[in-house]
Parts: C-alpha cells; sequence; structure tokens
C-alpha cells in the first residue's frame, strides 16, 4: 500500500499504481552497464518508438519501451512526451518522476503534456522546479497560458523574459490574435526586430478573423515588400481576406504574383483561388480557371460542383460529376448536396443508399438536405440511425427544425445536446438563439447565453449576433447594447443586426444615429436603414436614403426593393414605385417570388389594375401571393374578380389560410355579395378546418349591416364564439349610420362607450346619426362627451404627389402657396356642377347652421382641394390619384362623379376603407361603400 501515495501523499488511481509497479519493474533493468548493448540497436529501438508514438499506437509503443534493455535519454523523452500527447498525461507523470536523467526536454515535455489537458498550475509547477531554464522552457510556459487563454500570465512571463527569440513573440502575437485583440498583437508585431513567415502569417489571419479585411491585405503587402518568401499558407489566408474585401481585382493582382512566385500549380492555392472566385460570385471566371489547373484534388471538384448547384446550375454540376476521375466520398457527397439543395431530395437519398463507408459529413449531408426540403421526420429519423454524431450533426439537427418552424423542438434538442457532453457548436447556438426569438422564450435564451459564456463562445460574431437579435425579438433592447457593446469583434453584420433591433422597436433615431457611426455599410445596412424608415412611417425619407445609396455605387437587392414598394404604396407615389419597377426588370429581380408579391400589393396600394398583370406574368405563385391579390380586389370593389382569383387558387392546389378568408369576404362585403359571403365563411371551417377569427366576423358584420340586414348582423355578434371588440361594433356602427337607424345605433353606441373606447369614430359616427335626422341637441350631447373624454375628432387629409412631389391637405388648408388659384378654380367648377345639376349633400355637416354656410363648409373638403390641384397641375387627360384618411363622405363622392365627367379624367381615390376609381359620371363602387 506504501506505493499507492508519493509526491506529496497524492493518491493515485489503480491505473496510475500498476503504470507505477511497471515503471518499477523496468527500473531494474538500468543496472545494466549500457556498454553491454549494441548502440546501433539503441538507434533503431528509439526510431521505432518514436514511429509508434506518432501513430497513436502508445500501449505497442509502451511494450517496446519495457522491453528495452538499454534506454538513454530520448527513449524516456519520446514515451514522455508520447503519453503526454496523447492524453495520458497522469502516465507521463509517473516515467517523469521515476527518469533520474531529467535534462530540459524531459521537463519542457511535461509541462507541454499538462498545459494541453488545462492543467495549467500543475504546469506552471513543473515550470517553477526546472533546475535550469532555457528559452526553449520559457516559450512553453508561455504557448501552455496561450493555449488556456490566460494571456494576462502569458504576458507576464513573456516580459519577464531575459531573453527572446521569434518564437517568443510569436507565442505571444497568436494569443492575442485568437482572442481577437489585434490593437496589441500589432503593437507586439511591430516591436520585433526578427519577424518571420509565421509572424506575418499569425497577424493576416488574425485580421482575416475579425473581418479588418483591408488591414490584412495592407499587411500581406508590408511583407512581400520585405523579401520574406511567400509561401502556400500565406497565399491561401490572403485569398481569405480578399474575399471579405468582395474584389475581383485584387483576385487577379494576387494571381500575378503567384504565377511569379510559381505557386499558380499548386492544388492548394488553385483550389483556394477557385474558392474565392466562386465566394465572390464569379462562377464563370472560376469555371475558366478551372480548366486551366494542370492538377485538381478532389476538394477542387468538391468546389466547382458546389458553387455550380448553389447558383441554380444543377446540369453543370452533374456535367463536371461525371467528369471526376475519381469519384471519392467528398464527391459523391458534394453532389447528393447539390441534388438536395435544388428539391430532387429522392435522387440525393438514392445516392446516399448507394454510398459505401459512410462519413459523418455525408450522414450531416443528407440530414440538412431534407430539413432543406421541409421533411423533418425524415431528417429525424436519419439523424436517430446515426452510428456517430459530431458536433456539426446537432447544428445541422437544431437548425433544421428551426427554418421549419419547430423552434421548440429545437430548443429540446440543443437540452440533449448539452447533456450528452458535447459542447454546442457556434452554430448550434447561434441557431437555438433564433428558436428563441421566434417564440419569445426569452428565458432560455438567457440560459443558452450563460452556457455561450461558458464555452467561451460569447465572442464569436455570429453568436453575438444571433444573441442581439434574440434580444431584441424579446423586446428587451438593454441586453441588446450590452451584448453590442461586449463584442469584441463587430462584423458589418452586427451593426445591420442593431440596427434591424432598433427598427424592430420602434426607435428610428438609435437605428439612424447607429448607421452614421458605422465604419463600413454594405447594402444590407442601407436596406435595413430603409426599411427602418418605411417602418416608422417616414417613406419619404426612405426614398431619400436610397437615391443616396444609388450614388454610393451600392447596388441593391431585392429585400431593398421590397422595402421601397411598400413605401411607395404607402404614400401614393405612383411615378416613383413605377420607376422602380422599371430598375426591378433591369437588376432581373421580376423573377423573385417576394419581390413579385410586393409589386402586386403596391401597384392595388395606387388602385391601379396594373396589379392583375403582375399577378397573370408571375412565373410562380405562393399563398402570399394570391393573399395579395384577394386584399387588392377587396379594397378596390372587385368581389366577382375575387372570387375568381379563390377559384384559381384552389386549381392550382394552393392552400388557403385564415388571411386568405379575410381578403375573399373582404372583397365580397365590398361588393355587397351576401349569399357568397356566407358560403365562404361557413367554408372555411367545414372545408378547410379553419376557424373564424374576430377578424372574420367583422367582415361579416360589415357584409350584413351595409345590405341592411342589422339584425341579423347584431345576433351573430351576440352569438359568436369569440369575445367583440370595438372594431366588430363599430362596424355594426357605420352600417347604422348609412340606413340611419337611430334606435339600433344608439344601442350600439352605449357598448361601445361602455367598453372605454378612445377612438373618435364611435363618437363621430352616432354623431352623424343624429345629425343626417336633425337631431341638434343630440349631436351637442354626443360633442359634449367627446370633450369630457378627452377624445378629439381626427381631421381629414388628403395628399396627391405630382412630379415626384407630395402635397397635403387639410380640410379648409388655406397654408398652400397655391391656395388662391385652387381655391378660385374650385369655386368655378362648384357653379358649373350646380348648373349641370349637382345639389350638395348638407346632411354631411354635422352643425346647426344656415344651408350656405353647409355648402361653404362641404366645398372645402381635403379631397376636393386636393383634385382640384391635380387638375391645375397634371397634364390633360392623365388619371388623378388621391389618398385620403378618413372615409370620403357622401357630398365628397357625389363631386367626384361631375369631375370625372366634366373633366373626363380618371379619379381613383383611396380612403380609409377602400379605392373608388372615379370615370364618366360613375364610380366603381356602385355606391356600395
Amino acid at each position: 500500500m506504501c506505493l499507492l501515495r508519493c509526491r506529496g501523499h497524492k493518491l493515485y488511481t489503480p491505473s496510475m499504481t500498476l503504470s507505477l509497479l511497471r515503471c518499477f519493474r523496468s527500473l531494474s533493468t538500468l543496472s545494466l552497464p549500457i556498454q553491454d548493448a549494441p548502440k546501433t540497436n539503441l538507434y533503431q529501438c528509439n526510431k521505432r518508438l518514436e514511429e509508434l508514438l506518432k501513430l497513436g499506437r502508445v500501449d505497442e509503443a509502451r511494450n517496446l519501451f519495457d522491453e528495452m534493455i538499454q534506454r538513454d535519454s530520448v527513449t524516456w523523452n519520446s514515451m514522455i512526451s508520447g503519453y503526454s500527447q496523447n492524453g495520458l498525461v497522469d502516465d507521463a507523470r509517473v516515467l517523469f518522476d521515476s527518469f533520474m536523467g531529467k535534462n530540459v526536454r524531459t521537463w519542457t515535455a511535461m509541462l507541454t503534456g499538462y498545459a494541453k489537458r488545462g492543467r495549467i498550475k500543475e504546469a506552471f509547477e513543473v515550470f517553477e522546479a526546472i533546475p535550469e531554464r532555457n528559452i526553449v522552457s520559457w516559450n512553453a510556459m508561455i504557448s501552455g497560458y496561450v493555449q488556456n487563454g490566460d494571456l494576462f500570465s502569458a504576458r507576464k512571463l513573456f516580459d519577464a523574459m531575459i531573453e527572446r527569440n521569434v518564437s517568443s513573440w510569436n507565442s505571444m502575437i497568436t494569443g492575442y490574435c485568437h482572442c481577437c485583440r489585434m490593437s496589441e498583437a500589432r503593437e507586439l508585431f511591430e516591436k520585433m526586430e526578427e519577424k518571420n513567415l509565421v509572424s506575418w502569417m499569425v497577424m493576416v489571419s488574425g485580421y482575416v478573423q475579425v473581418n479588418k479585411f483591408i488591414e490584412a491585405w495592407g499587411l500581406f503587402l508590408r511583407m512581400h515588400r520585405s523579401e520574406v518568401r511567400l509561401d502556400q499558407s500565406i497565399f491561401v489566408v490572403t485569398l481569405s481576406a480578399i474575399l471579405g474585401l468582395d474584389d475581383v481585382d485584387l483576385i487577379e493582382n494576387l494571381r500575378t504574383l503567384i504565377i511569379k512566385t510559381g505557386y499558380e500549380e499548386d492544388v492548394v492555392v488553385g483550389t483556394a483561388i477557385l474558392n474565392a472566385y466562386t465566394r465572390n460570385g464569379c462562377l464563370d471566371c472560376a469555371m475558366k480557371f478551372f480548366e486551366m489547373m494542370p492538377e485538381k484534388n478532389e476538394y477542387s471538384w468538391t468546389t466547382m460542383i458546389a458553387a455550380n448547384s448553389q447558383c441554380g446550375r444543377l446540369n453543370d454540376a452533374i456535367a463536371l460529376y461525371e467528369r471526376v476521375p475519381e469519384q471519392g466520398i467528398s464527391t459523391l457527397t458534394a453532389m447528393m448536396t447539390a441534388y438536395a439543395q435544388n428539391g430532387r431530395i429522392f435522387e440525393a437519398r438514392h445516392m446516399f443508399d448507394e454510398m459505401k463507408n459512410l462519413t459523418v459529413l455525408t450522414w450531416n449531408a443528407i440530414i440538412a438536405g431534407y430539413a432543406q426540403n421541409g421533411m423533418l421526420e425524415e431528417a429525424k429519423d436519419l439523424f436517430l440511425r446515426m452510428p456517430a454524431r459530431n458536433s456539426a450533426s446537432w447544428a445541422a439537427m437544431i437548425a433544421g427544425l428551426v427554418q421549419n418552424g419547430a423552434s421548440n423542438e429545437a430548443l429540446e434538442v440543443l437540452a440533449e445536446l448539452h447533456r450528452s457532453g458535447i459542447v454546442p457548436s457556434h452554430s448550434s447556438f447561434t441557431s437555438a438563439l433564433f428558436a428563441c426569438a421566434n417564440v419569445g422564450a426569452i428565458e432560455a435564451g438567457r440560459q443558452i447565453h450563460s452556457l455561450a459564456i461558458k464555452s467561451g463562445c460569447q465572442y464569436n460574431s455570429y453568436v453575438g449576433n444571433g444573441l442581439i437579435s434574440m434580444y431584441a425579438k424579446c423586446k428587451n433592447m438593454e441586453n441588446v447594447t450590452q451584448v453590442f457593446g461586449s463584442m469584441r469583434v463587430r462584423d458589418t453584420v452586427s451593426w445591420n443586426s442593431l440596427i434591424t433591433s432598433f427598427s424592430d422597436n420602434h426607435m428610428l433615431d438609435d437605428a439612424v444615429s447607429t448607421f452614421r457611426k458605422m465604419p463600413k455599410r454594405d447594402v444590407v445596412s442601407w436596406t435595413a436603414i430603409i426599411s427602418a424608415h418605411v417602418q416608422g412611417g417616414q417613406g419619404e425619407v426612405a426614398l431619400q436614403l436610397f437615391l443616396d445609396m444609388l450614388g454610393h455605387g451600392v447596388k441593391p437587392k431585392e429585400l431593398t426593393v421590397t422595402s421601397l414598394l411598400s413605401a411607395c404604396g404607402s404614400l401614393g407615389a405612383t411615378n416613383v414605385g413605377e420607376q422602380i419597377h422599371a430598375l426591378i426588370y433591369k437588376v432581373g429581380f421580376d423573377l423573385c417570388l417576394f419581390v413579385g408579391n410586393a409589386l402586386v400589393t403596391m401597384y392595388f396600394k395606387f388602385g391601379s389594375e396594373e396589379g392583375c398583370m403582375v399577378f397573370q406574368e408571375m412565373a410562380e405563385r405562393d399563398v402570399v401571393t394570391f393573399n395579395a391579390v384577394l386584399a387588392g380586389c377587396a379594397h378596390n370593389g372587385l368581389g366577382k374578380e375575387a372570387i375568381e382569383i379563390f377559384e384559381k387558387m384552389k386549381a392550382e392546389r394552393v392552400s388557403p389560410d385564415q388571411i386568405t378568408f379575410l381578403g375573399l369576404l373582404c372583397a365580397c362585403s365590398h361588393a355587397g355579395l351576401v349569399d357568397e359571403g356566407w358560403a365562404y365563411f361557413n367554408s372555411m371551417s367545414q372545408d378547410y378546418g379553419i376557424m373564424p377569427l374576430i377578424y372574420h366576423y367583422t367582415c361579416m358584420v360589415d357584409l350584413l349591416g351595409r345590405s341592411g340586414r342589422l339584425y341579423e348582423a347584431e345576433c351573430l355578434i351576440e352569438n359568436m364564439p369569440v369575445e367583440p371588440d370595438t372594431v366588430i361594433w363599430e362596424a355594426l356602427l357605420a352600417a347604422c349610420r348609412i340606413h340611419r337607424n337611430i334606435k339600433t345605433g344608439q344601442r350600439v353606441a352605449e357598448k361601445l362607450f361602455q367598453m372605454g373606447t378612445q377612438k373618435s369614430g364611435a363618437y363621430v359616427l352616432l354623431s352623424n346619426i343624429y345629425a343626417s335626422q336633425g337631431m341638434w341637441d343630440k349631436v351637442g350631447e354626443v360633442r359634449k362627451l367627446m370633450f369630457d373624454q378627452g377624445v378629439n375628432k381626427e381631421p381629414g387629409i388628403s395628399w396627391i404627389q405630382i412630379k415626384n412631389k407630395l402635397h397635403t391637405f387639410l380640410t379648409g388648408d388655406k397654408t398652400h402657396d397655391q391656395v388662391k388659384a385652387i381655391y378660385s378654380a374650385l369655386n368655378e367648377f362648384h357653379m358649373h356642377f350646380q348648373a349641370a345639376g349637382y345639389l350638395p349633400d348638407t346632411n354631411f355637416v354635422f352643425h346647426d347652421v344656415e344651408e350656405e354656410q353647409k355648402q361653404n363648409e362641404l366645398l372645402y373638403h381635403s379631397e376636393k382641394i386636393a383634385v382640384v390641384f391635380g387638375i391645375l397641375k397634371s397634364p390633360t387627360g392623365s388619371p388623378i390619384r388621391i389618398m385620403k384618411n378618413l372615409r370620403i363622405c357622401g357630398d365628397c363622392h357625389n363631386f367626384m362623379k361631375f369631375m370625372s365627367n366634366v373633366t373626363q379624367r380618371k379619379i381613383v381615390i383611396r380612403d380609409g376603407n377602400r379605392f373608388h376609381h372615379f370615370f364618366d359620371g360613375s364610380c366603381s363602387c356602385g355606391d356600395y361603400w
């Protein structure tokens, strides 16, 4: 039992004890004279021992060690190093303690072994005990601290060194670079009197790691001028820097240098050039270079197969695959992935089933392929059947679940991964954070944040960006700014994420401030700030920012134009919208599904039939497309057309959703299609299993109410399975106003007042009902109630775009610089219309005043002012488009009919409810609104 304790009474495990006994057994051979064995035999044994250890065959090496009659320091050091390098540091320590002839190499091997296993305290104890330290010992200890992330201790030791060599400096610089502390790394680098290739490599790689590609490229140029001999590795890492700069010309410049140094025929450098071309979107250049390569390896072929696949050129990828001289597992996996990426998952699965000697990479690829094609069950089945998983397997499964809307299940898989003892990869953390954002699971997000910190992943830019997005989606902006502030590496994506976070949380000023502070902007940055202004209701600023973006030479992306189309639709900026449509054709975005959807929506917001034409021309349509067209038909009073679109949707086997039926019912309501509306309302639950929401019931109440079936509408509200809100009661109250039903109107208004509504609509509608019957005392009571409740009537505003400038008018507006000319023309039109039979409908004036005063008040409604301004300032015969925030009144509706007939202009007015298309004396709504 005395053998169980040694070295400070430390208790050894049974396996360690056996090693100790074995060591003591071998010590008996030390009494043999060394000269008894031939020296050549010792040399051969040492060489064989080193070969076994390099192959990781530690047990065989130990058996040889034990059988050796003669041993020298090389023998002992090899065995101690072998144990250390293979993670058997305790076995190494037993031999270390037993060896009486220790030299610097012995001590250094033991120190290094402890450091590699993270046992840095024991490594330092060995370092302290070294009888005579040399520069190698010091460097080994510094490297140990660096490997374990203790840069403070490493720097302290570095500063204490009396003598340093280039390895000492490189170790410290490497530590700073790995921790993204590039300013400190650069400071040391500049102080180095002697730099070798490793010094330059570490610095260039460090800058690439933190996305400072300009600095990386600049250092490479300095290195070239310093006459350091360039090699394969520096060319490869510099190509990575060029990737970040997105500059094809720099690839050509570097190729010239590669040719001069004789490395263009190097297959590794050649493949890196291929990768640079493909990642910069220069597939044709890549193909040309690929064909010229004198030597191609498996990675070269897989790079080109993958690049063609990702660009949608599957046939070219197949042709390349068929040319591969020797189809190994990598090229097979690349082709399988190409099939999956292009939706041909069954061909991908066939290849998978035919493959032999499957690797984890291949399993991961097919799982990702199923997930990309929305086939989660198949992906999960393969995941469970995998013979072995790595961190990428878990990452693929988690990402697949998140991408397919199974966020809660993704978080369960992450928890299972954590329980298995495997440290989640950066990708797993990022996907899990997106899952938390999707379901608003902020507590789970905080736990993942803590786990990322424990795993040392919090400084990774992808994880940091995921944290920003997660906290922003969960409305926790304090943590958003905290995470951003603590990030060591802030790439352009980080800044973009912060802008989007502020935008999504209606913090436009902060988004603008962040945009201005950005060190570098890309198209995503411009798109984010443009979208922020669109969401903030500042469409004009968004359009100006777009012009600024083009002025900076930044080409728009699909999302950029989508945001702009939304802004144009909201502003009624027809001309600008049409110009952006032309730009979309020019840059080739017209085939993009969501751009097409945005175009449909924009044109319908203009009240333009062009929306239907865009719909008909779209090569691909989804449920969003059909929903956009149905909503457009609804707002433009195209009830029968909406029904035709819905039938087309069924014929194309696109499954409707709740939004589909909302648009369809709204279309029926605006067109007075009561029977059709009832049929579709009942079909929701009976044929599609979609339970109607409060919005669908509101459409039905509006439909019944407009058609005069007020009793049925009220019964529907009273008997529906969901709690009625103020909107549905206001829909019924509006119907009471149309049909001047005072009794029901009073009852409905009382319900709204009891519900505590703060909207002016209910008060104004009730006031209108009383005013239409001349009940001025009741009108006064409603107005007093509004005053007591602090409710203000929203003023009527109309706006019109003339020559890309938006003009806004209030009712009775006298602020416009051309108000005299407008009012003069308006009075002339008014007199002319009266002579032609127009009679002002003074029922829409809600004051007890003289008839003449009522007529004057009606005359200066905002939409009348806007339409006259449009006639004065637009070319003869061109259509006039006006937007209004409130529902158009009956008198203005009648006025517009006369205006369209007299001027022979098409007048389109979008009010708070729908579009009215006036032409030749009639309106598209058929006076049903």
